[in-house]
This record gives C-alpha cells, sequence and structure tokens, in this order.
C-alpha cells in the first residue's frame, strides 16, 4: 500500500471515531465542560507520548514564538467542546452534528470579509442550500415550531461550528509549527483553561462516576481525542486540501446514521433531506471551480 492510499484509510478511521464521539459523550453523566477538560487532560500526554514513542520532540522555539495566538486557540477550543458536548443534552445527536458542521459554510460566507475572496455564485447558493437544509433539520416545517430545548441545541452547536470557524481560520495564522505541535499545544491550553473554569464555576465538586462512565470518559480522551488526531494530523502531508475536506463528511453521516441506529433519533424525510442538502453544499463548495475566481 502506497503511503496516499495509506493516509486516506487514516483519515477515514478518524473520521469514523470522530463520527461516533456524540454518542460515547451521551452516556458520561458530567457537565459539558468537566468531559471538555478531561478530553484535554487525556488527548495531550496521549499525542505526546506518541511524539516521544516515535523519537520525537516537541519544537519548543516553535511554540514559544506562536505562544499568544496558540494561548487564544486553546482557550476557543476548550469552549468549542464545551458547547457541542452541550448542544447532545437539548437535541439529537443527528441534529447537533449536522449543525456543527455548518462550519464551512460559515466560512465560505465569511470569506469576502476575511480573505477578500468574491463569492461565486456555487458558493453562494451552497450557503444558501445549507441554511435550508439546517431549516429542515429543525423540523420547523414538519410539525409546527420544533420545542424550546431542541431549539438551544441547534442554537449551541451553530456556536460551536463558529468557534471551530474561528479556529480554522486564526489555524493559518501560525507559522514555523508542526501540526503534532500546535494540536498538543491548543488541547494542553484547552485543558487547563477549562480546569480553571470549573474549579472558579465549582463544577468539580461532588461529581460521581461509577465504571461504565470512566470507560466512556477514558474513551472520549483516548480515542476520540489522541487516537483521532494521530491518524488525522499524521496523514495530512500525503493528501491534498480538496481530499481531506471532502473525506471530513465521513463524521457527520456517520454520527447521522449511528444515532438512528443505536439511539433511535430518526431524522425523518424532512431531516434526511436537510442532511444532505448540509452534506451536500459544503462538499461542493470544497470542490475546485473552473476558473482562479471560484
Amino acid at each position: 500500500m502506497n503511503r496516499e492510499n495509506a493516509a486516506r484509510l487514516s483519515v477515514i478511521g478518524s473520521m469514523l471515531i470522530y463520527g461516533t464521539i456524540g454518542i460515547f459523550v451521551r452516556y458520561i453523566p458530567l457537565p459539558s465542560a468537566v468531559i471538555a477538560m478531561a478530553r484535554g487532560l487525556i488527548g495531550a500526554p496521549f499525542l505526546l507520548l506518541v511524539l516521544l514513542i516515535k523519537r520525537s520532540r516537541p519544537d519548543m522555539a516553535g511554540i514559544k514564538r506562536n505562544l499568544p495566538l496558540l494561548l487564544v486557540l486553546g482557550t476557543l477550543l476548550g469552549a468549542n467542546w464545551v458547547l457541542l458536548f452541550e448542544s447532545y443534552q437539548y437535541t439529537t445527536v443527528a441534529a447537533a452534528t449536522l449543525c456543527y458542521y455548518l462550519a464551512p459554510i460559515l466560512l465560505v460566507a465569511a470569506s469576502p470579509f476575511l480573505f477578500r475572496e468574491r463569492l461565486s455564485a456555487r458558493k453562494l447558493l451552497c450557503v444558501l442550500a445549507a441554511l435550508c437544509g439546517m431549516v429542515l433539520v429543525s423540523g420547523v416545517l414538519g410539525g409546527g415550531a420544533p420545542g424550546a430545548e431542541p431549539v438551544k441545541g441547534m442554537a449551541l452547536a451553530v456556536g460551536a461550528a463558529t468557534l471551530y470557524a474561528c479556529i480554522v481560520v486564526l489555524n493559518k495564522k501560525l507559522r514555523g509549527v508542526s501540526a503534532y505541535d500546535r494540536t498538543i499545544s491548543q488541547l494542553a491550553v484547552s485543558s487547563v483553561v477549562m480546569l480553571a473554569y470549573n474549579l472558579l464555576g465549582g463544577s468539580l465538586s461532588g461529581l460521581s462516576l461509577d465504571g461504565f462512565g470512566w470507560i466512556m470518559l477514558i474513551i472520549v480522551g483516548v480515542v476520540h481525542t489522541g487516537l483521532a488526531y494521530f491518524l488525522y494530523f499524521g496523514s495530512m502531508e500525503a493528501l491534498s486540501a480538496q481530499t481531506l475536506a471532502i473525506l471530513s463528511y465521513i463524521d457527520p453521516v456517520t454520527a447521522v446514521l449511528l444515532s438512528a441506529l443505536l439511539l433511535k433519533e430518526p431524522l425523518g424525510i424532512g431531516g434526511v433531506i436537510g442532511a444532505v442538502l448540509i452534506i451536500g453544499s459544503a462538499v461542493i463548495s470544497e470542490l475546485p471551480g473552473k476558473s482562479k475566481e471560484e
């Protein structure tokens, strides 16, 4: 197997793992901020251990040069996880995941303002299609206005998508720091920030977790963070940005299918159409244009 095919399989594996995180989080009876903290506390040392096993060390000089921005990114990452995990408590995993995957569409919509890129007709249609998809997923057209909790859950997921879009933009400003180093740094910062947040908010007092809950939490930290990040970032250099972007949509498809099969959270006809619109428009927006203007 050549390097590109191996890298493609690694990315697919990471996306399949990401697609199951909502199901695991559902079975962890802890506040979302505590789960986010634990994810960083477990994931960062795991990735650091992998680097050491590979006889590679973090580039401390590069990390120091980018430290202010890495601190901001780590804080945003922790907040991003909190909003996403909290959204699972109010709406279905499928709806939350689909709303979260509006992030690429948000980037496309903001590109004229952030990057001074012309918004082509194709990309504008993708933005509109994705917004229509979100309306269908929300259930507004199916049986009247949805309840307050589902709306809150989807709003939290859109908030998480917005933070993720910001993280993507700010990561482009990092210079002279490898993908592994920036990931470990952001995970470490997020864990410290979330630890401080939980201590100040009193979220760590009176917590109890049974054996099953601990297993779920460790899996989220080791598998969904450490292993998934290792597979993804270890394959980035062998694949094009377009291939990575398109393969990333295995994540929401997996989440939608598993939420229906395991959690009995079917989307319904309108939701399925909405899912196709969101995922399809995001994929199409990533395809190369016919000209430089697109």
